[in-house]
């Protein structure tokens, strides 16, 4: 498999991600309707992946995203620019006080335990980058005089509004200009489509935004609802993937889009919100790669396991150019991400690596 990164001589950043950045406010072991104070994290589906691959891999990364210019985005800035990614490509946009203009997302989590899941409570409307343009970016300075090796985006910001599917459209035919890849999230979210067009708005975007994608990370509902194409044959009371109606899948999406280079999934068994069965796929030059299984994976939080398994997957690419590797590093980040609370790794490289070669849980002295 051959991927064309940019040499990094000519680059500012390894990676960027472009996407809506919210302050999450997590009652810890709490619920969130009874909760008196909430811890605050920072956490967005694309942020997500470019801290990680900063953070754990050590790669420079920056975020494209926008902000109300009050101090609740002055603390999302201080949160972000503590785990190390760049905050020089954000836009501060004005806003009049009280929110009407524009304002910050927030995101209330509760973890989950056992029998009782993990929920997420959302109040991200009329937020500063569902309304940011491509003029308020200037992408062609981003991506071709400063120079990005790879964009990271997602189903989830493109069905933030109307300008924010024009804006990521945008932000993907600049990249791809100056030869920077993309992986792409599909994420389908039901809910924040319907307010914009509902599935034919979200298929009419993603359709667009999957030609320019080189890496695109989705299971196969968001394959399904976001471009259209179904597995044939699946059992939806199957606990595991039917892996040559995937394969036949991804062939068709590729045969559609010759541009995709790598497909992944994660495949998640739920027993317990605090039990899970993990592993990845990955495909690339017509194989099918499957990462080491993690069954009865002890979970403390899930969010953003996920977008952990995204980002060990880009740096496994970007380093080793190695299909299957790659989708064991991510597995592993995703696996170890949700051992920590909050949307975002705490894990050492080292720590992946260990996971990957079989590591246990013995204390470390």
């Amino acid at each position: 498999m051959e991927l064309k990164l940019r040499p990094k001589e000519e680059c500012m950043f390894d990676a960027v991600s472009l996407g809506e950045i919210m302050l999450r406010l997590d009652p810890g072991e709490g619920r969130i309707r009874t909760a008196r104070c909430f811890r605050a994290w920072e956490g967005g589906g694309e942020y997500n992946v470019v801290r990680g691959l900063h953070k754990c891999f050590g790669m420079k990364t920056g975020v494209i995203t926008a902000f109300a210019d009050n101090e609740v985005g002055k603390l999302m800035r201080d949160l972000i620019e503590q785990g190390g990614v760049s905050t020089d490509l954000i836009y501060w946009k004005k806003t009049d006080g009280i929110g009407r203009v524009c304002r910050n997302g927030l995101n209330f989590t509760e973890r989950g335990f056992g029998i009782r899941g993990a929920v997420g409570c959302s109040d991200r409307a009329n937020t500063a980058i569902s309304q940011a343009t491509p003029e308020d970016f200037d992408f062609d300075y981003i991506f071709g005089k400063l120079g990005v090796r790879w964009l990271h985006t997602g189903g989830i910001y493109a069905a933030l509004s109307e300008q924010s599917c024009e804006t990521v459209i945008a932000a993907c035919k600049t990249a791809k200009k100056y030869g920077t890849l993309i992986s792409y999230d599909l994420n389908y979210r039901p809910s924040m489509w319907s307010a914009i067009g509902g599935l034919e708005k979200a298929r009419e975007v993603n359709r667009e935004v999957a030609k320019y994608v080189d890496v695109m990370i989705g299971n196969e509902e968001d394959f399904t609802a976001c471009l259209g194409f179904e597995i044939e044959g699946n059992d939806e009371n199957l606990k595991e993937l039917n892996l040559d109606g995937y394969k036949k899948m991804i062939g068709k999406a590729a045969e559609t889009y010759p541009n995709f280079k790598v497909v992944a999934t994660t495949l998640r068994t739920v027993r317990t919100a605090t039990v899970n069965d993990w592993k990845a796929i990955c495909w690339a030059d017509g194989e099918i790669y499957q990462s080491k299984e993690y069954n009865g994976l002890e979970i403390m939080d899930r969010v953003g396991g996920g977008d952990s398994f995204a980002s060990g997957l880009v740096y496994g690419l970007m380093t080793t150019g190695d299909a299957e590797k790659a989708v064991n590093y991510g597995a592993a980040h995703g696996a170890l991400a949700m051992t920590t609370p909050g949307d975002t790794s705490m894990a050492s490289v080292n720590e992946v690596e260990a996971i990957m070669g079989g590591a246990g849980a013995r204390v470390k002295r």
